[in-house]
């Protein structure tokens, strides 16, 4: 029996809006942030509790908004402060709450801090920056940086390198130095002040930087790993109870830290005693286990049902009683979940889609719904280079193609897996040109089959992905065993099904999701299990999971 202690952002779903691709309401192409106030009925009829927005912040967009010039101004593109504040209250009015997005590791170098820095190291904001001599005419030290590359950049003007784990426009900001601690607490309280609910804090594991050793090199790879130095140090946990006492704390927020890591380390960011954070992303199961090789997430290893539900699993259960989840299979960053998880083709879509809901919104944590999710939208599948919009893509493709250590048909496949833009493509809102989403040209491509998958049609339509997760969010509204309940695993070597259940106070919930596109032999789906609250099918076959079906049953006490 766990003793969970009660919180909304534990009862809450969370909706993640890429305000770029989500809604164009003056036609120049781009989503902005007009034309997300202009949809919160929409998210209100869905159901969720939480809107979750990415950056929306004045930048460059080499990294699409994550690369920020001015954390206290809009992004012209996306409107102005008086839309954000009229978008704020529109939010509140109708119920629900904002959180934003704080990219505090690193800033662009477009900002007025980084500016100064370079011109000179007597400069004030020089040690905003982490700067370093080069060692033997070549870089500080071997480390990569995510996007490919090496992690250090060498700066004609400040006759220094400069440490970028990103790309070359992210330069990390040195949490060393007071000062820039000063900075960011003082943004956020500002933020706060405004009115916004709480902070998803990106890559916020890499604040706290210990050592500038090489760090280890995989078999094949080009850089060192930076993560020994950089990751879920000591230091990060101590700069965010810094945060937790000068900020956090002072507010009733939601705050969710994108770390990584493993249980271990979600337990140390998000332990019972709050002192830093509410809760945690983990990416093993999209980023670790199931896809990762020597080419780093670059693959088609696909996603085996026996490696997602082993990682899944032991996350489900290292964390009860000691921290509190999250709980996602797709976001900005990854590819659509019923493309990499389930199955979209026209036959199953619907059913699979239906299917990865459930499995999800019944599990311990905070469910997280990333843009048209709650459609079944689909990976768009690009065929050529020319089409990608990523500099993530972009890097990669130096690396491994350009170098020869790669065959282009070979990326062009797994990019058309994998790739974030699959992610990114325009919000499919009805049948009309560019799928509502703009009058204009569409800064990327529309997805095909938006005149079959759209929001106009599923929201009126019963059968619909849209409204099976408008249900599953009810249910989590109204049922406390899901929220709170002690997970379970069940069936855990099946080689179609994956089941659990939930425990609270002598309600037992069961839920069984076949991963194929097969019948599966499951025991578990006949009437002894309880009442039915959600299934993906009108009709049973006991004994028996038709294919993609889920099943929720609820015993009471």
């Amino acid at each position: 029996m766990i003793n969970e202690k009660r919180a909304w952002w534990k009862e809450a779903v969370v909706y993640q809006v890429y305000p770029r691709s989500f809604a164009d309401s003056n036609g120049d192409g781009i989503g902005d942030l007009n034309g997300i106030t202009a949809h919160l009925d929409y998210l209100k009829a869905l159901g969720v509790d939480v809107i979750w927005c990415s950056p929306f912040f004045a930048s460059p967009n080499d990294d699409n908004g994550y690369d920020i010039s001015d954390y206290r101004a809009i992004m012209p593109e996306f409107g102005t402060m008086e839309d954000f504040d009229r978008m704020l209250e529109g939010v509140h009015a109708r119920g629900m709450k904002l959180v934003m997005d704080l990219v505090a590791n690193h800033s662009s170098d477009e900002h007025r801090w980084f500016i100064e820095s370079r011109k000179s190291k007597d400069s004030p904001y020089r040690d905003y920056y982490i700067w370093r001599d080069g060692r033997d005419g070549r870089e500080p030290n071997n480390w990569g940086s995510v996007f490919s590359g090496s992690a250090w950049q060498y700066d004609e003007t400040a006759g220094q390198y400069y440490l970028h784990l990103f790309t070359k426009k992210q330069p990390d900001l040195n949490w060393a130095n007071p000062k820039v601690r000063d900075e960011i607490f003082d943004m956020m309280t500002w933020w706060c002040e405004k009115g916004i609910d709480g902070f998803r804090m990106d890559v916020i594991g890499m604040i706290g930087k210990e050592n500038f050793d090489d760090g280890p090199m995989a078999p094949g790879a080009l850089y060192g790993d930076f993560g020994p130095s950089c990751m879920h140090t000591e230091t990060t946990h101590k700069y965010l109870r810094e945060m937790r006492k000068r900020v956090l704390d002072k507010y009733d927020l939601l705050t969710v830290g994108e770390a990584g890591g493993g249980p271990e380390d979600a337990i140390r960011y998000s332990n019972i005693d709050e002192s830093e954070l509410n809760m945690t992303f983990y990416f093993e199961h999209t980023d670790g286990l199931c896809d990762h090789n020597e080419l780093g997430k670059w693959s088609d290893h696909g996603s085996p049902l026996n490696e997602v539900r082993a990682v899944m699993n032991r996350w489900q259960t290292a964390l009860q009683g000691k921290a509190w989840g999250t709980m996602h299979m797709s976001n900005h960053d990854q590819p659509r979940q019923v493309s990499r998880f389930g199955n979209d083709s026209p036959l199953w879509r619907v059913k699979s889609a239906k299917m990865l809901g459930t499995l999800l919104h019944m599990m311990r944590g905070t469910p997280y719904v990333y843009q048209g999710e709650e459609l079944g939208m689909t990976n768009i599948y690009f065929t050529e280079l020319a089409q990608y919009k990523d500099v993530e893509v972009f890097n990669a493709w130096k690396q491994w193609v350009d170098s020869g250590r790669v065959h282009p048909q070979d990326m062009l496949r797994w990019l058309a897996k994998i790739a974030r833009d699959n992610a990114r493509t325009p919000m499919q809102w009805n049948t009309s040109p560019n799928a509502g989403f703009t009058t204009g040209m569409p800064w990327m491509p529309v997805n095909p089959n938006y005149l079959s998958v759209n929001a106009e049609s599923e929201v009126n339509d019963p059968d619909s992905v849209f409204n099976y997760y408008k249900k599953l969010i009810a249910l989590r509204h109204t049922y406390d065993v899901i929220v709170y309940g002690e997970f379970v695993p069940l069936l855990e070597d099946d080689p179609s099904v994956y089941a659990y259940r939930r425990v609270l106070d002598g309600d037992t919930l069961t839920v069984m999701c076949n991963w194929t596109d097969r019948n599966a032999p499951c025991a578990l789906s006949d009437d002894s299990q309880g009442e039915e609250l959600i299934s993906n099918y009108p009709d049973h076959k006991p004994g028996f999971l038709f294919p993609y079906e889920a099943r929720v049953m609820l015993k009471r006490k």
